[in-house]
C-alpha cells in the first residue's frame, strides 16, 4: 500500500523532500514504518525524538496504517 509522508524541519532535510510517497505491507503501524525509515534513513536514528500524525492527530506505535494515509512526521522542536 502507498501512503504519503509529510516532514517538517530535520526531518524534511533528512528526506530531502518536504512530501513524499512511501511503501508498506498492508496493515503496517507507526512501529513498522519507523523502522523501515530508520533502515532506509539512518539520520533517523540521531534525532532524540519522532512523532507521528495522522489525520491531524498524533499517533502511537501501534496505529495501524491504511492506504493512502497522509503521515506527518514531526521532528524534535525546540523554542524560546
Amino acid at each position: 500500500m502507498k501512503i504519503t509522508l509529510v516532514a517538517f524541519g530535520i526531518a524534511k532535510d533528512i528526506l530531502r523532500s518536504k512530501q513524499m510517497e512511501f511503501e508498506l505491507a498492508a496493515g503496517d503501524s507507526i512501529l513498522l514504518l519507523k523502522q523501515k525509515l530508520f533502515r532506509q534513513y539512518p539520520d533517523f536514528s540521531k534525532l532524540k525524538s519522532l512523532s507521528f500524525a495522522v489525520g491531524e492527530n498524533y499517533q502511537e506505535d501501534s496505529f495501524a496504517l491504511h492506504e493512502n494515509d497522509e503521515v506527518v512526521i514531526i521532528p524534535p522542536v525546540s523554542g524560546g
